[in-house]
């Protein structure tokens, strides 16, 4: 006679419980781990929304493919998808608070780690940040001008930069 009860429903024979599908036999460097191993393939990749999240560009995971959609994250020069995948030695670049950071990848990571961590994954190349006494005087309009016409904004864009 079958048995009833939960353990028969979830698949247990003889006492003897399956494990969780997925994770048994795990292979090192899999997108379980945070980085490649040092014997994979060379062709191995992550999406570039997953690593920009995993070497601490973006806070959340969500910020990075929100800004993969927006058009601020280029890969060899290409605007990049939220999927792209990345490879060591390419070229990032992401647009942060009006900045471009210039990134290379040197590893693969495929999981947030410590900053310690995230700084063994990327290359920054990024020129310094100008001083505040270099930036350009904020654009000032007149109280109650109303809002720019769409030849004012391109001006303010084209002084601010953007």
């Amino acid at each position: 006679m079958p048995r009833s009860g939960p353990a028969s429903k979830s698949g247990a024979r003889n006492g003897v419980v399956n494990p969780p599908a997925g994770r048994a036999g795990a292979v090192p460097g899999a997108p379980g781990g945070t980085s490649s191993p040092a014997g994979a393939d060379a062709g191995a990749g992550v999406r570039v929304d997953v690593w920009l999240w995993a070497v601490r560009v973006y806070k959340t995971r969500s910020a990075a493919t929100a800004a993969c959609r927006a058009g601020h994250v280029r890969v060899g020069g290409a605007s990049a998808k939220p999927a792209q995948i990345v490879r060591v030695g390419d070229e990032v670049r992401a647009r942060i608070s009006g900045f471009d950071r210039i990134l290379e990848v040197k590893a693969i990571a495929f999981k947030r780690g410590s900053a310690q961590v995230a700084a063994e994954h990327v290359i920054d190349r990024s020129p310094p940040r100008p001083s505040k006494l270099d930036a350009p005087a904020p654009v000032v309009r007149d109280r109650g001008a109303g809002r720019p016409t769409k030849r004012e904004r391109r001006d303010i864009e084209k002084l601010r930069g953007h």
